[in-house]
């Protein structure tokens, strides 16, 4: 059957926006806000937006908080990817994962070898499932959240979700 697989889906879902940062408030957060508008743009709706501490249990809280809300079916993650101390995102959320998209951070880390050079594999960029929600946990730096979004994330959201719910 040709429609048994389709990889087109133009499906709208909500999502959530968590920027994890000790020194971004809603006034300068350019990444979250250019997660928002280009989020937006694609037809999805932006439920929740949040800025919290680098500290794993806010950032725990605010992840079950999303996880709670049916209509939230994909979270993007600002920050905490990196190699440093306070990159915290990672190594708290990558553990609840019950799938991990697993391609998803090798063809990031391609890609951003592509556009900033050796530099772009030191990301731990992620995505995996935690029950039928898909999260995404992306660098801090506003033209990562763009390669993300444009290159990876939204022209393939509809079937992922697609795939889940089938």
């Amino acid at each position: 059957m040709p429609d048994e697989h389709r990889r087109d889906q133009k499906i709208t879902v909500g999502f959530a926006v968590l920027t994890t940062s000790d020194s971004r408030t809603e006034e300068n957060d350019e990444t979250g806000r250019t997660a928002k508008t280009l989020i937006s743009s694609e037809g999805h709706e932006i439920i929740e937006y949040n800025i919290v501490k680098n500290k794993a249990e806010d950032i725990v809280e605010r992840i079950e908080a999303y996880l709670q809300n049916p209509n939230i079916r994909v979270i993007i993650t600002s920050g905490g990817t990196g190699v440093g101390t306070r990159d915290l995102t990672v190594r708290t959320i990558v553990p609840k994962f019950e799938k991990h998209l697993v391609g998803f951070g090798e063809l990031f880390r391609r890609i951003s070898y592509d556009e900033i050079g050796i530099a772009g594999i030191n990301s731990q960029a992620s995505a995996g499932l935690i029950g039928k929600t898909v999260v995404y946990c992306l660098p801090g730096s506003k033209n990562a959240m763009k390669t993300a979004l444009t290159k990876i994330i939204l022209s393939g959201i509809g079937h992922l979700i697609w795939e889940i719910d089938r």
